[in-house]
């Protein structure tokens, strides 16, 4: 075993419902694990800091900036990626209202409109704009983006 062998961990999690386990070096983002080991790449690098939102999955069912997480710290969870949301009620209400425009921040707002449909199954006005304040699009007005996401709670009731 080379030195460089040594210092990679295993890690096993569940990506989209299929179970994945690979080695890591302890320093590996979970983005760049997705995206160029496991070749999800729905999430997108935009800031690599936390603050715009494009690399957005769920960890456990709740959103999580996956290029402020260590691979590592995802070892033995459920890891929910754009990919894994296919024809979900979000994703449609975006084509449905036309919430994109370029589409690159699309699947981190996809993404964290899912958790927060499943933490707040029957969110407010209030709750909606804040949960879409932790993503960042700079190509449209927001209010696709908003009426999307009032519609999916719409349906809800």
């Amino acid at each position: 075993m080379s030195l460089r062998d040594s210092a990679m961990y295993p890690v096993e999690f569940i990506v989209n419902s299929e179970k994945r386990t690979i080695r890591v070096r302890a320093a590996d983002l979970l983005l760049y694990t997705l995206r160029d080991t496991l070749g999800l790449t729905g999430s997108k690098s935009g800031c690599d800091n936390g603050d715009c939102g494009t690399c957005t999955i769920l960890v456990e069912g709740s959103p999580i900036k996956s290029c402020l997480m260590l691979t590592v710290e995802a070892d033995g969870k459920q890891i929910t990626t754009i990919e894994g949301l296919t024809n979900s009620p979000v994703q449609n209400a975006f084509v449905q209202n036309q919430a994109f425009q370029c589409g690159y921040c699309t699947p981190g707002f996809i993404v964290n409109c899912e958790g927060l449909r499943k933490v707040h199954p029957h969110a407010d006005e209030n709750t909606i704009r804040v949960w879409l304040e932790s993503n960042i699009c700079r190509c449209t007005s927001y209010e696709e983006i908003h009426n999307a996401v009032k519609d999916v709670f719409t349906l809800n009731k």
